[in-house]
């Protein structure tokens, strides 16, 4: 597995306070909204290229934990990358299968693709909770047989 990058760190750590400074309020005001927890991008790495889906945009792959959801996440893996309009859906082939994304641009320098896949955290007690559910996660998502 390759290591991220100080400046993709760095992007990494922007996407998590521009999702927190966009969402931060209608995350507070849902009925699921879970104050142990805050926003955070985690477990992320680099997404090997696929040739034949027609890109030559590589990826970074991992979670975004919000006090409300749990997401898998496509950033760009360099900054250059040009964002698609937000709203745009497309699908991803990772090595455990097909997920629906969606385009999202939480800020004018910060964008994503998002594929929410937990809408409730209310359950969980701690950010470490947290942290090992989406590592649990990015384990059965990049491996190929979805399990870890």
């Amino acid at each position: 597995m390759q290591a991220l990058t100080p400046e993709q760190y760095e992007r990494l750590r922007d996407l998590a306070a521009a999702w927190q400074q966009q969402q931060g309020r209608s995350l507070k005001a849902s009925p699921q909204y879970n104050p142990r927890l805050t926003v955070d991008a985690l477990c992320f790495q680099v997404l090997p290229e696929d040739p034949s889906d027609g890109e030559d945009t590589a990826y970074l792959a991992g979670a975004l934990v919000t006090p409300v959801s749990l997401s898998l996440v496509l950033v760009p893996a360099e900054h250059s990358s040009p964002p698609p309009e937000p709203g745009t859906r497309r699908h991803f082939t990772l090595p455990s299968g097909r997920y629906p994304f969606i385009a999202e641009r939480p800020a004018t320098s910060v964008w994503l693709w998002r594929c929410e896949l937990i809408d409730d955290l209310s359950d969980l007690d701690s950010l470490q909770e947290a942290s090992r559910l989406a590592q649990r996660m990015m384990d059965k998502v990049m491996s190929v047989d979805g399990k870890a």
